[in-house]
């Protein structure tokens, strides 16, 4: 997978936490993942298909920036991750979702998207849409940390 096609996922992330929370979350060194497990307490993944390619792509949040983002986000406080906390990250997957689409349809990759499915828990797993390499990013703020995967069959 190449970093044109990684980089819209990427940047859209950076950009919707900044503009929702005011959370300036910063990428650390991509690596290959080569497991199910979640690096992260809960997960949003969703699924994109298109003409030229087809995969999915997932978030997860440490328990700390999950809090945190909802609090910055809604202004309440949470003590744990609950239904408001799966409600808000499968919507922060779909707008970065949406923001890759739009990225990536300039570049001549059209896709469709799925409605986000959100898990949580300790050492959940995410299944992505198709098999191949899996792409793991992970990213740190003041927050806590989350990590990105990208698995596609372009």
């Amino acid at each position: 997978m190449n970093a044109e096609f990684v980089n819209p996922f990427l940047s859209s992330f950076i950009n919707v936490l900044k503009t929702m929370a005011q959370v300036d979350i910063k990428p650390g060194k991509p690596s290959l993942k080569k497991d199910a497990i979640a690096r992260g307490d809960v997960s949003g993944l969703i699924g994109m298909v298109g003409p030229n390619a087809k995969g999915s792509f997932s978030i997860s949040f440490d328990k700390a920036l999950a809090l945190n983002v909802f609090r910055l986000m809604v202004g309440d406080e949470l003590e744990d991750i609950d239904d408001d906390i799966t409600d808000m990250l499968g919507e922060i997957t779909n707008m970065v979702a949406g923001g890759a689409k739009l990225q990536l349809g300039e570049k001549g990759f059209d896709f469709s998207m799925a409605t986000p499915v959100v898990v949580s828990g300790p050492s959940h797993t995410i299944k992505h849409q198709v098999d191949g390499a899996k792409v793991l990013m992970p990213f740190t703020s003041e927050h806590g940390t989350a990590f990105i995967e990208i698995c596609f069959n372009q």
